[in-house]
């Protein structure tokens, strides 16, 4: 299922409803070449929403050929609105926008809708609405305010919804994605973790072949279910090298070389780097200035590491995909939020070629895959941890004073966390070093 980002807040959640219905999903931008869409022709597109108004100058649009190709279509809120200018309707600004849980009444028997109650709750979300449908639209559901709150061209299976399925205030919002993913497109419920398991081996053993992979372990679960699902692969042809950089949590270089060694079984060089990165961010204060730093340094902390090894043609990393979508700069709304530090930190002349078995995959996915790799409990729930560590917890320039006050705060507020049994349910919970004096 492709899915084009015009630069909703929402769209990774669709991606995610969509993989949720074990259907694979890949997000691309609005501006994606048909070429590429007809090279690989998904089984269906779906439209994401927008900020933008598409009767602006200036609004994302799409490839209008990519509505030609005879491929279902679904388009939500701006994708839906798109739509019907594209084929001829009329969009404009409304007096009544509609915010929050609306009630839609909706034709239950059409596909997209089955199963679905006549009245149901949606969450909607726009200032534009569809004055007049194109010609071979119909209109399938509507609300107080909204006359065309979902269209259809029966011929050609394209889709518009004015309201966001995506999100967990349409409480059926799933079952109108699973609709059209089974229903319209004729999808079936095949992609499912531990299918993404055999084919990252195989795909890593062809990949490599009988070459070396250095693999650059943080202790997060990223990298480690990066080096484990490698190491199934190729075996004794992977090499772990794990590098105190100087900015990492409370004991953590300590707890690594102890995990490597008693729960995979994997060798491991460890090495510390601390005073060469503390060094090389001295007096440094902005952020995305450290994250390059550190992305940069280590990447010449492997190069050198795995001159030691011997021929070294790859570098394994534990890019995920929300790293991958941010780093990508859309032509539109949706502009780069941050360069990663497994993307956008790399350096222009890289020596070593780049293995991301997880780069098309979500974080609690990655969860998912580690349990199904029987991973312990607390590697599979430890926090989420920047690759330039504290570095981008500290607000001005990094020194070890405040590195050390910082460490001794996040464990601290870590104890805590855990002491009142919402670790697990808290994403992440961490310090933050400020450069003057405050008070509560």
């Amino acid at each position: 299922m492709a899915i084009l980002d015009f630069g909703s807040q929402y769209t990774q959640l669709i991606a995610r409803r969509v993989r949720e219905a074990k259907v694979y999903s890949e997000i691309l931008p609005y501006s994606v070449d048909l070429e590429r869409v007809q090279k690989e022709p998904p089984k269906g597109i779906i439209l994401s929403g927008g900020p933008a108004s598409v009767y602006e100058e200036q609004a994302p649009v799409c490839d209008k050929k990519i509505f030609e190709l005879g491929i279902p279509i679904l388009g939500i809120c701006y994708g839906a609105q798109l739509i019907a200018q594209f084929s001829g309707g009329k969009v404009i600004k409304t007096s009544q926008a509609e915010y929050g849980r609306i009630n839609v009444v909706l034709d239950s028997r059409e596909d997209i809708f089955y199963g679905i109650p006549v009245n149901t709750t949606c969450w909607m979300s726009h200032q534009d609405l569809i004055e007049n449908i194109p010609p071979n639209f119909e209109v399938i559901a509507q609300s107080e305010n909204t006359k065309v709150a979902a269209m259809l061209n029966r011929e050609k299976k394209i889709y518009g919804i004015q309201f966001h399925p995506e999100v967990t205030h349409t409480p059926l919002g799933k079952e109108i994605f699973k609709n059209f993913l089974y229903k319209i497109c004729q999808c079936k419920p095949s992609w499912n973790l531990q299918s993404f398991i055999q084919q990252s081996v195989e795909e890593i053993k062809e990949k490599v072949g009988k070459g070396k992979v250095v693999a650059g372990v943080s202790g997060g679960i990223d990298s480690l279910v990066a080096a484990v699902l490698t190491h199934k692969a190729i075996g004794d042809q992977l090499h772990c090298i794990f590098i105190n950089n100087g900015l990492l949590r409370k004991g953590e270089a300590e707890e690594v070389q102890k995990r490597f060694k008693d729960n995979f079984k994997i060798k491991l060089t460890y090495v510390d780097a601390s005073e060469r990165f503390l060094e090389k961010l001295k007096g440094v204060s902005d952020p995305e200035a450290k994250r390059k730093i550190v992305g940069e340094e280590f990447i010449r902390v492997f190069e050198e590491k795995a001159k030691v090894i011997g021929k070294v043609e790859y570098l394994l990393q534990g890019t995920l995909y929300p790293d991958v979508i941010e780093s990508i700069s859309l032509e539109g709304p949706s502009s780069m939020i941050k360069s990663h530090h497994n993307v956008g930190g790399l350096p222009d002349e890289m020596q070593l070629k780049v293995l991301e078995p997880l780069k098309y995959l979500f974080k609690d996915e990655v969860r998912k895959v580690a349990k199904k790799l029987k991973f312990p409990e607390e590697v599979i729930w430890r926090q989420p941890f920047p690759g330039p560590g504290l570095s981008i917890r500290i607000i001005g320039p990094v020194e070890k004073k405040g590195l050390d006050i910082l460490r001794e705060t996040d464990e601290i507020i870590k104890q805590e966390v855990k002491k009142s049994a919402l670790y697990k349910k808290v994403w992440q919970s961490f310090g933050i070093l400020l450069p003057i004096k405050t008070v509560g």
